[in-house]
């Protein structure tokens, strides 16, 4: 295990002093924390794009070409999602709110994975991408059932070979033209979309809401995987520090909230949490009575 792999000395002892002294702890969780299910990320190190941006919300509502683009890519690419397990990172979360440590997670990924791995407050900022919902009348299905449909209608598109990429998408670039893409049937001619928030769309008022009230009912907040480069993340993190709540952080690399900081531990998630709860194992108990 090298070192930009895992906390080592003062770092984590640091780190586990800051959860110990912090009663309510809430976890503000990014992309790093699902990287080791095999989920890949959208940033480098510096907090910089790896590949093209994904999908503004605008240009998947206005063309059908890019909507073809996306569901082609996406019935590849969301194989990873729909096989990806929870890592020892969401293990230690789960295993933090138990103990009583950690009061509720706001998370950016849309993968389900802290639910799975038995975190029970979970607010999932950017929704859920195991949902479609039309765009028209509403109507939800699981997307594993439109995806069936996708590979019925398109099945020659079943085995490009290209490589998954965040969120479901695929590094794929074809003459998409002849993708079949399924109107809802609900209302005959609405649109289908992932029940997630895409850039350029905004996070439903009454989730953000939640998660505001989640933050002022913490002690405390620990970023964990995430660049905050997105302003919807990193909204938690100014208001923390705007009411004077410590702020730590475990992620690989640059963030946009540095200078706020009480600490900052470079380390990656899963072996960062893991080597956290192992030290904080000898510490008193946090469960409320």
């Amino acid at each position: 295990m090298s070192d930009r792999q895992a906390p080592l000395g003062a770092d984590l002892e640091a780190l586990a002093a800051f959860v110990a002294s912090t009663p309510r702890l809430a976890v503000l969780t990014g992309a790093g924390v699902s990287t080791a299910s095999g989920i890949p990320d959208y940033r480098d190190d510096g907090g910089d794009w790896k590949r093209s941006p994904p999908m503004q919300h605008g240009v998947f509502m206005g063309s059908q070409a890019a909507r073809q683009r996306y569901w082609a890519r996406a019935l590849i690419g969301f194989r990873t999602l729909q096989e990806a397990r929870p890592n020892e990172a969401h293990g230690a979360l789960a295993r933090l709110e138990a103990e009583g440590r950690v009061i509720g997670i706001i998370t950016q990924n849309v993968d389900g994975l802290h639910r799975r791995a038995g975190s029970r407050r979970v607010i999932e900022l950017h929704g859920r991408a195991d949902l479609v919902r039309c765009m028209g009348c509403g109507a939800t299905r699981m997307r594993h059932d439109l995806h069936a449909e996708l590979a019925r209608h398109n099945p020659d598109w079943l085995d490009t070979g290209a490589r998954a990429g965040p969120d479901g998408d695929a590094d794929l670039e074809a003459d998409f033209a002849g993708f079949r893409v399924p109107d809802c049937t609900r209302c005959g001619d609405g649109i289908w979309k992932p029940d997630v928030v895409f850039f350029g769309d905004s996070v439903p008022r009454p989730r953000v809401d939640e998660a505001f009230a989640l933050l002022e009912e913490a002690d405390g907040l620990l970023v964990v995987g995430s660049s905050l480069m997105v302003y919807s993340g990193f909204r938690f993190a100014r208001e923390a520090a705007r009411a004077g709540k410590p702020l730590a952080c475990l992620n690989l690399g640059r963030t946009r909230a540095d200078d706020l900081y009480t600490l900052k531990v470079t380390a990656g998630a899963e072996a960062g949490l893991a080597a956290l709860v192992e030290t904080l194992k000898e510490g008193p108990s946090r469960r409320p009575a």
